[in-house]
């Protein structure tokens, strides 16, 4: 089965692609009672359909997506939207991007400052943005156009949906809870050409390392290669280290898929219409 972590876009280029870090645990090598994911090799998208493809091709894996899975029940209550899982991904894959902006921006004009947005039970411990954000970054489009292709694929989503039956695990992850479990909340990344700076640079040195080294809650250190290493701390938006967080993740959550509940690490009685985030 392949193991995998996906730093996700919306809206990839050959600029900017969906980038996939394939890996695999190697729990024969096990140090200072960590096991290690070995990094296999990056793979990169510059259409949806090429990466959605991808995922249906491949026949059996576990992948850790860094996009959101579902929207707040608290937004969904207050549109009247279906409040099943899959009928409401279905509705929301029928609107446009345009149709999903004006609607979460009403809801939040009618809201006071500082709590604009909708939160799903997992952004708390997790530390991730709401799903309904429409920029900055654009996780409510990520949701729109990831979600139908995993389902497209058969993957089983544990919490939120069962699958076809296709040996195809899709876990949402979130590079950003384990990078700042290992260096806080320096900014190791950044699209923007001004801000790829020395400082960024040595934080994604330092992040870098202390993969290499290992996360304590995790249990799991990252293997790599020279030249990995070297193209992982070359890449300054940050995408390749980010989708081999979401490896790391995917990871833990394999090594706890027969766990009590949903499995996959996730906690038992989860929000069926909200779902989690990996190792949250």
């Amino acid at each position: 089965m392949v193991l995998f972590g996906c730093d996700f876009s919306s809206a990839p280029t050959a600029r900017k692609p969906i980038v996939v870090a394939i890996g695999e645990v190697d729990e024969l090598g096990q140090l200072d009672g960590a096991d290690r994911v070995v990094l296999h090799r990056l793979q990169r998208f510059s259409t949806l359909d090429a990466w959605g493809d991808w995922l249906c091709a491949t026949p059996a894996w576990t992948g850790g997506f860094d996009f959101p899975f579902s929207l707040p029940r608290e937004l969904v209550e207050h549109l009247r939207w279906p409040l099943q899982w899959e009928p409401l991904m279905a509705h929301y894959a029928s609107l446009s991007r345009a149709e999903i902006r004006e609607t979460f921006a009403a809801f939040c004009a009618g809201r006071p400052v500082g709590g604009k947005f909708a939160h799903r039970a997992a952004d708390g411990p997790a530390g991730s943005s709401p799903s309904m954000k429409w920029v900055n970054p654009p996780v409510a489009y990520m949701l729109h156009a990831g979600v139908p292709r995993l389902l497209a694929a058969g993957a089983r989503i544990p919490g939120l949906h069962p699958g076809n039956g296709a040996d195809r695990i899709a876990l949402e992850a979130y590079p950003g809870l384990l990078a700042r479990e290992l260096i806080g909340r320096r900014s190791y990344k950044s699209d923007d050409l001004a801000k790829q700076t020395p400082e960024r640079l040595a934080a994604r040195t330092e992040l870098l390392a202390a993969l290499e080294a290992g996360s304590p809650r995790l249990g799991l250190k990252l293997a790599v290669s020279a030249p990995q290493r070297a193209e992982l701390l070359a890449d300054a938006r940050g995408d390749d280290i980010d989708a081999v967080l979401c490896l790391l993740q995917a990871a833990w959550g394999r090594q706890r898929a027969a766990s009590p509940g949903p499995g996959h690490g996730l906690p038992q009685g989860i929000d069926p219409l909200e779902g989690w985030i990996v190792s949250a």
